[in-house]
């Protein structure tokens, strides 16, 4: 098996420069450049420390079918977005069919007078949004803000919260908070 040539073509299928892969391992451009020319054979533990740049196992590394991988999607166009709003709110998951996936950004559009819904929200982990357009009132615990465009917001998402839109004009948001 070509070290090397299976180096360069995971590592290209990832979308990775060797600047790229080399930093995130923590070995210098050359060192990449040297195995992928096969100019140098690397001990398991130095390819494995490559590898860990990637990321993947040594183990995936020498059995990956490299011939029938797709690239990693990096682009979601707005028609792939699925919405998975309610109450007449809009709210657009980018990346939703990505296995794996550790976070969800939404773009949620609020039409004037809508909200997420009488009942307060609550989950795991935090949220983080900045609002693009239009006013938003946010309730966090007790605490009541109004917010406009440019402004963002942060917080621990297992305090009850929620969004309403205030304003006479359609408020959109770009947040983030961990996938369930």
């Amino acid at each position: 098996m070509d070290v090397g040539e299976r180096l360069k073509a995971i590592r290209e299928i990832r979308g990775l420069s060797q600047r790229e892969l080399a930093k995130r391992a923590g070995v210098t451009n050359s060192t990449i450049s040297m195995i992928e020319k096969n100019g140098v054979s690397p001990s398991v533990s130095s390819l494995k420390k490559v590898l860990s740049g990637i990321p993947i196992s040594i183990g995936d590394f020498f059995t990956l079918d490299i011939e029938n991988i797709e690239p990693e999607q990096v682009v979601f166009r707005q028609a792939e977005q699925p919405d998975i709003g309610s109450n007449n709110v809009s709210l657009k998951l980018v990346g939703a069919t990505l296995k794996g996936r550790s976070m969800d950004i939404l773009r949620e559009v609020y039409p004037p007078g809508a909200d997420t819904g009488p009942e307060m929200l609550q989950h795991d982990g935090e949220e983080g949004g900045i609002v693009v357009r239009g006013e938003i009132e946010l309730t966090v615990g007790f605490d009541i803000y109004q917010l406009k465009a440019g402004d963002g917001y942060y917080f621990n998402s297992s305090r009850p919260h929620r969004f309403r839109n205030t304003g006479t004009e359609e408020a959109e948001i770009i947040s983030s908070n961990p996938s369930t």
